[in-house]
């Protein structure tokens, strides 16, 4: 078994970034702008693009993310 701290394979998310990802769009949610930014600049390169392509597959991007989650918000 892997290492627990071993970087991901290309175009994987990493646990922490996916964890970054969720916190923001939690924060985003609740109209805490600054902390979803915090979260969102706390995601490492490799991760984000994994992101980016991910949401490209699904005809979408991290602002179309960040809109649908402001819209759900109670």
């Amino acid at each position: 078994m892997p290492a627990s701290n071993a970087t991901p394979p290309p175009g994987a998310i990493s646990l922490m970034a996916a964890g970054n990802l969720r916190d923001a769009l939690a924060a985003h949610a609740c109209g805490d702008v600054p902390t979803a930014i915090s979260a969102l600049m706390s995601i490492d390169a490799e991760s984000w693009q994994a992101i980016e392509n991910r949401l490209a597959h699904l005809g979408a991007t991290a602002a179309d993310l960040l809109h649908t989650m402001r819209e759900l918000r109670p």
